[in-house]
């Protein structure tokens, strides 16, 4: 039989109400992580290496990087300049 903890004061109530600040900082994370892989998924299908990107963009393959895997602080004209090298456009929005 394996030992399992039990979580007595587990409450069903929802999250997104008990815990908001985690909820907030997750949802912020999951974005930025998302934006990432939308990034490195549209260089790779644009047949590009972090290297060639870098290059087209006037910087440093360890700058594709950062943007690629911790896509925070990443400026509009950034995410302009990055897509129009791979051909893509870019749609946002705010709700």
């Amino acid at each position: 039989m394996l030992n399992r903890p039990v979580f007595a004061s587990f409450n069903s109530d929802n999250p997104k109400t008990r815990y908001p600040e985690f909820v907030e900082n997750y949802e912020k994370g999951y974005l930025e992580f998302k934006l990432g892989v939308v990034l490195r998924q549209a260089r790779e299908e644009a047949g590009l290496t972090q290297e060639d990107m870098a290059l087209k963009l006037n910087t440093k393959k360890s700058a594709i990087s950062r943007i690629e895997n911790h896509a925070e602080n990443v400026t509009l004209s950034t995410l302009r300049k990055y897509a129009e090298v791979v051909g893509k456009k870019i749609h946002f929005s705010i709700g």
